[in-house]
Formats: structure tokens, C-alpha cells, sequence
């Protein structure tokens, strides 16, 4: 796993505790449905070296940016991953949540119930139309199942794109939780920072004089998987899947070797870019090519390519709040968040968005 690298910040005690990244939210600021239109959310502005908070909307956005920056968006799409059935041996109803496909019919998934789903359960997937014969095949101690199922092609007859679990209300529409540059298959969750950019605000900030570049990495289990231990040092970070291409690589490597900002539009974007610079040697330039990313960033990592982020408001005591507080400092976002507490913003997935500079 990639972790940070020490630098003149080094990380307090508390900033590698997980008790130091709650905070407390109340409920009714957990944002249930997108806006109307996409880019009509509020914006947090976070100034990092003068500490100061200025409160937008998110099209105010084009007055941050430069002519010459290069703003960098991950284009997963989210693919129907939850799947519905039954045991075959009782009837009891499960729930499947694919995370990655290990082999032809052979998947990575979450189970539910969990404890119930052992080796060599059958079951049995169902769509209108559609049936999947599966069968457990490992239990893992992270909780997570390999599973073989009958079928591959069909899968997206019988499964729906998944929502986070804070979000109680269904979707009208599901593609309001892709983004509008979507087009790289694979994910499980959205990069939901990119939730707010519509093409008419893209089109303005190509006409701004910033550069626009795709990357992809696959939203899975890493992202949103809580962190279960006291020091999160001691946090398993799981692989995800991403993909630069030749043309991506170069215009961010162009753009550092020339001293433009690279602005990460959300923190899957940050994770897949930090870790690509790691596999360039000393050079910190960023090589075209595929893998699988599984760093791990929070305070005390020195970042090697984002210079601003976009990011939405995330969960206590995740991986996600460790990383923008490793970007600014913690005091400063947990800062940040009491403010946006204070100002009533909305949070999480479908909430309001924060920039970083």
C-alpha cells in the first residue's frame, strides 16, 4: 500500500487518530436529492495559506481558475452493481453489491446478510425477466464474499445503480447520480464532485483558457469502505482500478514542467493522480498506462501534482476527510465543516461542493 511521505509537516499525534476526523452533523443537512440544475449548488472557497473561508455558488468557479490550469475529471461511469435474490435453500431474500470482477462470473462483492452467506451458499439473482444462478465461494474477514455467478452478460438486466445508504429517497432519474462526462464503466459509487459540472459550464471553462482532461478511476469498496481501527495508520487500503491515457499524461505533465495548476475535480481524481506520480521514479511525472491505485493519503503526505481540489462535503471518519485534511490541514477543515454546519450547506453525494486553493 502507498503511503505518505514524511516532509517539513509532519503529523501530530491526534491527526493519525481516527477519533480526530468526526464531527458532528445533523441529520436533516444530508442531502436526499440533486439539485436543479447541476451547477446550482452553493460553494465553500477554502483559502489554505490565509485560513479563510469564502461562501458562492458553484458557477462562481470560473473567477478561481487561471488561464493555463488544467483541471483534471475522472470519467467512471456507475454500472448497475446491487442485485437482488434469494437463498435456495430457504427463500430468504439477499442483496448483492458487486465490487470487482475477479475472472469471467467470478466477483468481488458485499452480501447481505452477510453472516449468513458462507461457503457454498446457492442463490438465486432475479430481475422482470431475468434469473442468475450464484454460489458463495470465499467468506473474507473484511466481511466481503467471492461469489460465482451464471451469467456475466445479463447482470444489467437484473441490477440497479446503487445509492449510498444515507440516501433514503429513490431516484427519478438514475443517470442525476452520473456525471455528464461518464463514459468509463466500472464504478460502483459516483465521483460525486463532478455531480455539479454540466456541459455548459465545461464549455465555459474550456473558453476561460483551462485545459480539460479524463482519467478514470473505478469508484470501488476503497473509497467508501469505513475505517475500523483507532490509528489509521493501521487502515488496509483496498486497489482500485484506473486507466491515463497518453494525452492526459501529457498535458499534466506539461502543465507542472511550466508551473499551471493541476486542479483535481473530486478525490478520486487526487487518489489516482498522487498515485501515478509515485510510479514515475524522482520525476513525479505522471505515466500514461493502467493499474491499480491503492494509496492511502492523510496528513503528512506531501502532494507531488494537485495544486487545488473541488471536492463535496464527506462522511466522519473516512478515508475521504482524511485526504482534504491532508491537503489543507485538519484544524482548518474540521473548520471548514463547522462553518458549513453553521451556513446550513448540504452535504454528502447530492450535497454542495467545496474548492480548495
Amino acid at each position: 500500500m502507498q503511503t505518505y511521505r514524511k516532509t517539513c509537516s509532519v503529523p501530530t499525534p491526534d491527526d493519525l487518530t481516527l477519533d480526530a476526523y468526526n464531527y458532528d452533523l445533523p441529520q436533516e443537512l444530508i442531502a436526499q436529492t440533486p439539485l436543479e440544475p447541476r451547477d446550482g449548488s452553493r460553494l465553500m472557497v477554502v483559502h489554505r495559506t490565509e485560513r479563510r473561508f469564502e461562501h458562492r455558488v458553484f458557477t462562481d468557479l470560473l473567477e478561481y481558475l487561471r488561464p493555463g490550469d488544467v483541471m483534471v475529471f475522472n470519467d467512471s461511469r456507475v454500472f448497475p452493481a446491487r442485485m437482488y435474490g434469494v437463498r435456495s435453500d430457504t427463500g430468504a431474500k439477499i442483496e448483492l453489491l458487486l465490487l470487482q470482477r475477479r475472472s469471467p462470473g467470478v466477483w468481488h462483492t458485499l452480501a447481505r446478510p452477510g453472516r449468513r452467506m458462507t461457503p457454498g451458499t446457492a442463490f438465486e439473482l432475479r430481475g422482470d425477466s431475468v434469473a442468475i444462478h450464484g454460489e458463495v465461494l470465499e467468506a473474507h474477514d473484511d466481511g466481503s464474499r467471492t461469489v460465482r455467478l451464471s451469467d456475466d452478460d445479463r447482470l444489467d438486466e437484473i441490477g440497479v445503480v446503487p445509492l449510498p445508504p444515507y440516501i433514503q429517497k429513490p431516484l427519478d432519474d438514475p443517470e442525476r447520480y452520473q456525471t455528464v462526462y461518464a463514459r468509463e464503466r466500472g464504478s460502483v459509487a459516483a465521483p460525486t464532485a463532478g455531480l455539479h459540472v454540466t456541459p455548459r459550464l465545461l464549455e465555459k471553462i474550456r473558453q476561460h483558457g483551462v485545459e480539460t482532461a479524463f482519467a478514470t478511476l473505478h469508484v470501488g469498496w476503497a473509497t467508501f469502505r469505513p475505517v475500523q481501527v483507532k490509528e489509521i495508520t493501521d487502515h488496509d487500503m483496498h486497489a482500485e482500478s484506473y486507466h491515463v491515457s497518453k494525452e492526459s499524461a501529457e498535458a499534466i505533465n506539461r502543465a507542472k514542467r511550466e508551473g499551471r495548476r493541476v486542479i483535481a475535480v473530486g478525490t478520486t481524481t487526487v487518489r489516482l493522480l498522487e498515485y501515478a506520480a509515485s510510479l514515475g521514479g524522482g520525476s513525479d511525472a505522471i505515466p500514461a498506462g493502467s493499474g491499480w491505485a491503492d494509496i492511502f493519503i492523510y496528513p503528512g503526505y506531501s502532494y507531488r501534482v494537485v495544486d487545488a481540489l473541488i471536492t463535496n462535503f464527506h462522511l466522519p471518519e473516512s478515508t475521504l476527510l482524511m485526504l482534504v485534511s491532508a491537503f489543507a490541514d485538519r484544524d482548518l477543515m474540521l473548520a471548514a465543516y463547522l462553518e458549513a454546519v453553521d451556513r446550513r450547506y448540504r452535504f454528502y453525494s447530492f450535497g454542495d461542493a467545496m474548492l480548495v486553493l
